[in-house]
């Protein structure tokens, strides 16, 4: 299901400044004007891609960001954390004579987005991902089973399309014609490929661009601000979204595609917004994540944190249990560092006097993985970093160990 739905999503979507460099032909952001209102909001054609060329974003994508108080995308990607891992190959490792990890090879990981050698997040989750660590209101236009749906009644020929064609030759086509910003022919670019089925076009675009405009217009009329991000192939076209706005008596303004060379203060703010911190006062824990997590109570009495950087493939996972005095540290250890015979745990003291276990581990499903185990009164804390080949191989799952603590901060 992973493939499958990945490439589903990647289908339909998925003021001082020296110089700029003008592209004011794109499509991709449109403001929105209320009738008998100075609020703005902002809609914004997004692709489920983490290439790098696709984020280099014009000012006004930033302005408008900042502005909003509300950021919008398709689905609530984040919900999907605890079952989707988007890599498609998992790393592999040797160990040198002293049991430390190390590879030959440099190439990244492919993902269903992407690549290692992209941005963390696919463009999508990066939105999401500032709004939370903003501190900014989020809200999603359809649910993951909604979309997951809407794949299962696909026909059998359609599906053989989107797996095949749109994977091999489509995906690049795709990028190449959303940098190019042109949203009409995005549009045709969309009926092109979905022509094996009549249906497969009214059921992907057309009836998801009415329901998700009657959503924006509801929103509109409480006032609410906002900057929304949906697939560009639901913008341009007599049925998409630019249009059935227009029609519901808004003002839709195409907005200017400029990039500064010297960000302007809005594009700072924006990329600042590196990190959520999670703090649970009452077990004294607080975790610094790249952004928000899933947080999950599990029927064993543990609590379930994981952040997925969905672009690059790499998750951080945090388990809190229940300290059982019946098992030693060593035993809570070996329970969840599957330590390969060539690379023993370890043990390290703090400051303090207090100590942790840490070392590699190998186990299904993740396979290769970093793993701290941390003790506190009552509570024992598993912390468990993966990924692709290159954060595998890198000091970027000790730093986040680093960002893991019980007690006073």
């Amino acid at each position: 299901m992973k493939l499958i739905s990945a490439v589903f999503l990647f289908l339909i979507w998925s003021s001082a400044t020296v110089a700029q460099n003008n592209a004011i032909d794109k499509q991709l952001l449109w403001e929105i004007s209320i009738p008998g209102s100075k609020e703005k909001s902002y809609l914004f054609g997004s692709i489920h891609s983490n290439d790098k060329r696709v984020f280099s974003l014009a000012d006004s994508v930033y302005v408008a960001m900042s502005r909003a108080k509300t950021i919008i995308t398709e689905v609530d990607l984040f919900s999907m954390f605890s079952d989707f891992d988007t890599r498609g190959t998992l790393p592999t490792t040797i160990y040198d004579k002293e049991g430390n990890p190390y590879t030959a090879d440099a190439r990244g990981t492919e993902t269903a987005y992407g690549s290692e050698d992209g941005m963390p997040q696919f463009l999508d989750a990066y939105f999401q991902n500032y709004c939370y660590n903003a501190g900014k209101q989020y809200l999603p236009l359809e649910t993951a089973k909604q979309q997951m749906d809407l794949l299962v009644d696909l026909p059998l020929s359609e599906k053989k399309v989107l797996n095949a064609t749109m994977v091999d030759f489509s995906r690049e086509k795709l990028i190449d014609l959303y940098l190019k910003g042109d949203i009409y022919q995005i549009d045709r670019f969309m009926r092109a490929n979905l022509t094996l089925d009549a249906a497969a076009y009214e059921k992907l675009i057309v009836n998801r661009n009415t329901k998700m405009v009657t959503d924006l217009d509801n929103l509109l009329k409480t006032k609410t601000q906002f900057f929304c991000a949906v697939g560009a192939g639901h913008l341009g076209g007599s049925q998409g979204m630019v249009a059935l706005m227009r029609s519901k008596g808004y003002k839709l303004r195409q907005l200017t595609w400029n990039v500064s060379e010297i960000p302007l203060k809005e594009k700072l703010e924006v990329r600042s917004k590196k990190q959520f911190q999670y703090r649970n006062p009452d077990i004294g824990l607080t975790v610094f994540f790249p952004g928000k997590p899933l947080e999950i109570a599990q029927e064993d009495g543990s609590t379930l944190l994981i952040h997925r950087e969905l672009g690059q493939g790499n998750t951080y996972q945090v388990e809190i249990f229940p300290n059982d005095e019946t098992t030693t540290p060593e035993e809570w250890a070996s329970i969840f560092i599957a330590s390969p015979a060539n690379s023993p745990i370890k043990k390290r003291y703090n400051d303090d006097g207090s100590y942790f276990f840490y070392g590699i581990s190998d186990s299904y499903p993740e396979g290769l993985s970093w793993v701290q185990v941390q003790f506190y009164e009552n509570y024992v804390c598993v912390t468990k970093v993966y990924g692709g080949n290159k954060f595998m191989h890198s000091d970027r799952p000790m730093k986040f160990f680093e960002k893991v603590w019980f007690g006073v901060d």
